[in-house]
């Protein structure tokens, strides 16, 4: 169903009375899904910019699909976007582009309304296995894993963090075994991505300012911001870009937004390609797996059902997976690629013995409910009507804030090697605690109702701030089963927090740190101080010893939503991997996987724009493998190669490509370059 009217269609002012009277109804009895909905309709009447008619990725009808093309890409999240967007660069390709969800809902732009997608339709509401280690605090012992089910991805329910990681995350991957991933190396594809807004950095030699990506900082500056930043400056830290030359040390967070509000992948990547008519975008199709041929072990093609209809449809060169690091590797087991015993264990025939499918998974594990009351001499205090007034006629407001994160860093601990930049932990610091809008935290984290309550029963909507620690070297891994033999049963999740003993005590650090920091003078200058209430099951131990965190830590311990490495990247000789750096299937032809699972180790932070990385580079791989554009022999000094800044880092940085003209930042004009000594082999001399 068509969500947009006409636009010159009038807006009806007893349209917009019935719907604010109807936010203030559901706000006035709890009722967030109605709350919701009435704001829709709000945002569809009063905000187009929002509304996006004109530039909103184009879904294929069922009717126009075809029976083939040169490529069919598995998920359109933080990767399948971008790849989708980069490969039909090349006119002459067609790319199919499966989605089993839909195009993102209207209330996902507002960053403030983050929390509220948990649990939706654009959610895929994993859960983890019943633990008895971490989770406890958790209905049945189990994490909500939430994952994105839409255009975009996760990209359009994450908190919106920009955070690459740490160079010797990079370095690393390089060293063990895969050539071109080194931190030199894919710096140039986060350029390529980028486009920062924050004018400090916009001559920075580590950042983008043409790429698709928009990175602002929150449009919303919360008051507490200032406080938290002398703070951590008292505590010896410097304030630096986390995502340049240093990584220790605490900055006000970046963001993946436009104009204050979401960017995902589905708006940087996709809405600019409506008009391509070599890209069919198919959402409500749920992928049942990648067809093989048993003899050959060649992709060929996908089966899928899309209004309750089967489809096949075959790729002509490749197919990429990039479902992510949960459904990747399912999609890839339930089509015959992955441990040989699991897979006879479920009845699925195999088709080629890949022991690490499914193995390998890390995720960041972070301590959650750490809250420190405070007293303010600012009252930031608006009725949740107000501010809706606010974001929907002035464009501006609190509804624009990321209060999850106002500040980021990163800090080594006494186990961390301090002679170099390598943390061990990155902090958030929060201006929206979880004693704050409860029921919606408890739906968002799966919290039992007592576990809630013994915490924050006495302290529900005080003024506080939260303090969020996330262990982002984990040394446990888990994995990822099959829960059976159809793609309509969610897999097995097993993150196994903790499995190794220093996860937990390094995690445990994080505790110290927040209430060392509620300490500083700044802090102290808002009467900071830490809830009292304690973990029933914790109480018997002396608050806050070492030994009550490391409880406390297994009751309240949540994911950061970073699942990664299930499909690892490496070379042939380690039997665990399962893509090269190329990132093709190991054993199998025609078959690529494009993701956070290929990540051999997890990076030192949020994952989402190196997913967007990895895409980046994956598409100029996939161009290189099928000849789109390769250099050799001679050019005559007459020759001009034409093309966009966001072109291939590989292309620009050619050593006989010199700039004539580098002062475009429209992604809209070409950039200039003579070749002395190439011929362009290629069929992209204009454009790519």
């Amino acid at each position: 169903m068509d969500i947009v009217p006409d636009r010159n269609t009038s807006v009806s002012q007893v349209i917009v009375r019935w719907a604010y009277t109807g936010i203030g109804l559901a706000l006035s009895t709890g009722a967030t899904a109605w709350f919701i909905a009435y704001f829709e309709v709000l945002i569809l009447l009063m905000r187009p910019d929002i509304v996006d008619k004109d530039n909103r990725a184009r879904i294929v009808p069922t009717v126009e699909l075809l029976d083939q093309y040169d490529f069919v890409v598995i998920g359109a999240g933080s990767a399948g976007a971008v790849l989708a967007n980069r490969l039909t660069e090349n006119a002459k390709w067609s790319v199919l582009l499966l989605e089993a969800g839909h195009d993102e809902r209207l209330f996902s732009d507002v960053p403030a309304l983050t929390l509220s997608l948990a649990n939706t339709d654009m959610d895929w509401q994993f859960k983890t296995e019943p633990s008895s280690a971490y989770c406890k605090g958790m209905v049945n012992n189990q994490c909500l894993w939430s994952r994105g089910k839409s255009l975009g991805g996760s990209s359009s329910l994450n908190y919106m963090l920009y955070v690459r990681g740490n160079r010797r995350d990079y370095d690393n991957w390089r060293d063990s075994g895969n050539p071109g991933w080194g931190y030199d190396d894919v710096l140039p594809y986060f350029k390529k991505a980028e486009n920062i807004r924050i004018p400090d950095l916009r001559e920075s030699p580590y950042h983008g300012t043409s790429g698709p990506l928009t990175v602002e900082n929150p449009r919303y500056k919360h008051p507490i911001l200032r406080y938290f930043l002398h703070a951590t400056s008292e505590m010896g830290y410097r304030e630096v870009d986390v995502n340049g030359k240093t990584q220790t040390g605490f900055t006000r967070v970046q963001t993946t937004t436009r104009n204050g509000l979401r960017c995902s992948t589905s708006k940087a990547y996709l809405r600019s390609t409506a008009n391509r008519r070599n890209l069919h975008i198919s959402t409500n199709s749920l992928i049942h797996k990648i067809l093989i041929d048993k003899t050959t072990k060649t992709a060929y093609g996908v089966e899928f059902v899309r209004e309750n209809m089967r489809h096949i449809v075959r790729a002509k060169k490749e197919v990429i997976l990039s479902a992510g690091a949960i459904q990747s590797p399912q999609l890839l087991m339930l089509s015959g690629i992955g441990p040989k015993d699991h897979l006879e264990e479920v009845g699925i025939k195999v088709i080629h013995d890949s022991p690490g499918v499914g193995q390998n998974l890390q995720d960041h594990v972070i301590i959650g409910g750490l809250t420190f009351l405070i007293d303010p001499p600012y009252d930031v205090s608006t009725s949740t009507q107000a501010q809706v007034t606010e974001f929907l006629e002035e464009a501006e407001g609190p509804l624009y804030d990321i209060g999850v994160c106002e500040v980021v860093g990163f800090i080594s601990t006494r186990y961390a090697n301090k002679s170099i930049d390598s943390p061990d932990l990155q902090i958030s610091l929060s201006s929206a605690p979880q004693n704050m809008k409860s029921e919606v935290v408890k739906n968002t984290y799966s919290l039992r109702d007592d576990f809630y309550a013994s915490l924050f029963s006495n302290i529900i909507d005080k003024k506080a701030y939260g303090v969020v620690p996330a262990l982002i070297h984990p040394k446990s891994r888990g994995y990822i089963k099959l829960r059976g033999n159809s793609i309509t049963e969610q897999p097995i999740i097993v993150p196994n927090y903790f499995d190794h003993p220093d996860d937990l005590d390094v995690l445990v650090e994080g505790a110290f740190f927040a209430y060392n920091f509620s300490q500083i003078l700044s802090m102290e200058k808002l009467n900071s101080r830490p809830n009292s209430n304690t973990i029933p099951e914790c109480a018997h131990l002396n608050f806050p010893s070492r030994d009550y965190w490391r409880c406390y830590t297994r009751f309240f311990s949540l994911t950061s939503y970073h699942p990664t490495s299930t499909c690892k990247m490496g070379p042939a000789g380690d039997k665990m991997a399962v893509v090269d750096s190329r990132l093709r299937v190991h054993g199998v032809n025609g078959l690529r996987v494009v993701d956070a699972s290929i990540m051999p180790t997890i990076v030192s932070g949020n994952t989402n724009a190196p997913t967007i990385m990895i895409a980046e580079k994956a598409a100029d791989l996939v161009k290189e493998d099928w000849n789109y554009f390769v250099f050799s022999g001679e050019c005559k000094i007459s020759n001009v190669v034409r093309i966009s800044e966001n072109s291939s880092p590989k292309l620009q940085n050619h050593p006989d490509a010199i700039f004539e003209n580098t002062d475009n930042l429209n992604n809209e004009l070409p950039i200039n370059r003579v070749t002395k000594n190439c011929k362009c082999a290629s069929k992209h001399a204009s454009r790519i």
